[in-house]
């Protein structure tokens, strides 16, 4: 543990949770109750993550990246914190709307939005004036321009530099993320001769670690260097552009493995902190964490129906698959799993012996697995496992896909649970479907 570690963990508010952290009894009572596959999302622990960020970034704008989770109870306890909502589709910012943030504190920070999102997100603007729209292309301000818009935006440059845990999500080199690093002040200049410019803004990617804080520091200091080129005039015919704020993303990682050691956020502040430094007078900093907000929040239940052993590995069938938790498919993502037990007739599990095996889902696909020869607590049919740190980018990412509902979602606030979000039924598959006119 670092000093910044020492000084900013406390036993109430540790820098991470782990899956041994949650309380076995509780979680049973949990599954048996609502059954599984079964998502578990911890408020408190959503708002002691918020406390974190906001301490280690008194003076900054802290904006929750609303994708990693939408549900409205882990919405309406970031609103709770202070922390604003960064919003990449129209549905998230009508899901923040419907939490209770109000315009100014919402920030809409699409790609290539389609159009029905930029006339809705407009429509927004005229009733909720101080919205902010991030824009990355020319072509986007164009189209706000045609929509009639010339409210709050916001410029994404692409400052060449990305990072993150997976290659599918380093958006900062990214061609398709951001105008041009050396096109950005250009662009940003022209756009305030049709919008009141407010920021710039860019994103290294998603999950970035420590070994990653580099491509951090390097996206950040160039932010800065444009928000200073930005304050001064550009020859005779251009005025200085004044800016509220440079928004240097989120992306920040938590660590997945079991020793995995977290991330050391007051260190990363400093760091940051000294790379844009100085910004220009009323330049305020603004971060978009998402993950770490919620990630180590939320456990995802699921019961062992299959124990088959084979001539070269040991594979537990689980209820959950790969469409309620897509990211060991997508991303080959590690996820910790811990075995609560729970088979009648079968010993405690911290008793059994440590076997290794594949935890695989019930959908057709080679992929929907969650481990590989991976040693847990023998497991036996009817044993509940608890995959953990799957708050972040877990319900998100669930599909129907094989025609599978998705499961329901619990909230933990203060010690009480409350079914935010029931499971889907068989007939919610076919809801949106119509009879062609005969």
């Amino acid at each position: 543990m670092s000093d910044h570690d020492a000084d900013s963990e406390s036993p109430a508010n540790p820098s991470v949770r782990r899956v041994s952290d949650w309380d076995a009894g509780s979680l049973h009572e949990l599954a048996t109750d609502h059954e599984t596959p079964l998502y578990v999302q911890d408020l408190d622990r959503v708002r002691e993550n918020c406390e974190r960020l906001r301490d280690a970034f008194p003076n900054a704008d802290v904006r929750y990246a609303v994708k990693a989770h939408t549900g409205r109870a882990v919405l309406e306890a970031v609103r709770d914190a202070g922390l604003d909502a960064e919003c990449a589709s129209a549905g998230e910012v009508d899901r923040a709307l419907a939490a209770g943030f109000g315009g100014d504190r919402l920030h809409y920070t699409a790609v290539n939005p389609p159009a029905r999102d930029l006339d809705y997100v407009v429509g927004v603007a005229e009733a909720e004036p101080e919205v902010t729209i991030t824009v990355g292309a020319v072509d986007t301000l164009d189209r706000l321009a045609e929509r009639g818009y010339d409210g709050r935006v916001c410029v994404r440059v692409n400052p060449g530099v990305g990072a993150g845990h997976h290659e599918k999500v380093r958006t900062g080199g990214a061609a398709k993320f951001g105008i041009p690093y050396d096109r950005a002040a250009a662009a940003t200049r022209d756009a305030a001769e049709r919008f009141e410019v407010v920021g710039i803004h860019a994103h290294a990617g998603s999950g970035i670690d420590s070994e990653q804080l580099d491509s951090h520091r390097e996206l950040v200091a160039r932010l800065g260097d444009l928000a200073r080129t930005l304050a001064e005039p550009a020859g005779n015919e251009t005025s200085a552009i004044d800016i509220e704020y440079v928004d240097i993303g989120g992306g920040f990682g938590v660590p997945y493995e079991e020793d995995e050691p977290p991330l050391d956020l007051p260190a990363v502040a400093d760091a940051t902190r000294e790379a844009v430094a100085p910004l220009p007078d009323g330049v305020d900093l603004a971060i978009e964490p998402g993950r770490y907000v919620v990630a180590d929040a939320g456990v995802l239940l699921t019961r062992v129906n299959t124990v088959k052993p084979t001539p070269g590995e040991r594979v537990v069938g689980v209820d959950a698959g790969m469409t309620d938790l897509l990211r060991p498919a997508m991303y080959d993502a590690y996820h910790p799993i811990r075995n609560l037990g729970g088979a009648a007739g079968t010993a405690n599990p911290d008793a059994r012996e440590a076997t290794p095996v594949t935890v695989a889902g019930p959908i057709c696909e080679t992929g929907d697995t969650f481990c590989n020869d991976r040693a847990l607590a023998d497991p036996a049919r009817g044993d509940l496992l608890a995959i953990g740190v799957t708050g972040a980018y877990g319900y998100e990412m669930a599909t129907q896909y094989n025609s599978r509902p998705r499961p329901a979602e619990v909230a933990i606030d203060d010690g009480a649970a409350e079914l935010v979000r029931r499971r889907e039924r068989l007939a919610d598959l076919t809801t949106v479907e119509r009879e062609a006119d005969r």
